[in-house]
């Protein structure tokens, strides 16, 4: 698999992100590049080599997201809609294409994955419940929530966090062993 065709999609996707509304604190390209990242990491710490199957992995990473482009709701299928519209020229075939649309409905919430691929996507999505830097990050998604209406005052916000950092789990062994811990310190952060 080329790394040049994924670098020239994921400039074309990143370019294309550049219209995110500025209301998007979380869900913004920042986000979409950590996810790409994260997911590399984790299918590295998951003993995942095949070319193939990173490059679905990598390419159902740059995408999951696209979907805010045009809608907040259900922006997971939107996301697999802006995919399925521009991967004709990506080398893939059937079986590959259905599989990037199914790692991008992974990623929707609650998360439920099945396969490796799944669980390393849902894991990278959202990474930074485990990492020193959640702090940071979760008040960006705060201020997202606020903006959008999911959320009215800070009880309700810290309510829902307190819920989303108890009921959550990772789903791969190297995630469980490398930010379950530090995730466990976060929500201890949250309930003193």
């Amino acid at each position: 698999m080329s790394t040049g065709l994924f670098e020239a999609i994921e400039t074309a996707v990143f370019k294309k992100l550049e219209a995110l509304s500025p209301d998007l604190t979380y869900h913004s390209s920042g986000h979409t590049r950590d996810v790409v990242r994260q997911s590399e990491r984790i299918a590295h710490d998951e003993a995942v080599s095949d070319p193939r199957q990173l490059f679905v992995l990598k390419l159902a990473a740059l995408y999951h997201d696209t979907g805010f482009l045009e809608t907040y709701a259900n922006h997971e299928e939107t996301s697999c809609a802006i995919f399925l519209r521009e991967c004709a020229s990506f080398g893939l075939n059937a079986v590959e294409t259905s599989l990037v649309t199914e790692l991008i409905m992974a990623t929707k919430l609650p998360q439920d994955p099945k396969t490796l691929l799944q669980k390393i996507i849902c894991d990278a999505d959202l990474d930074y419940l485990g990492r020193s830097d959640f702090d940071l990050i979760a008040e960006k998604l705060k201020q997202e929530f606020f903006v959008y209406g999911l959320v009215e005052t800070e009880e309700e916000w810290e309510s829902l966090q307190l819920k989303f950092l108890t009921t959550h789990t990772y789903h791969t062994a190297s995630s469980r062993r490398k930010r379950e811990p530090i995730k466990q310190q976060n929500l201890h952060s949250l309930i003193r």
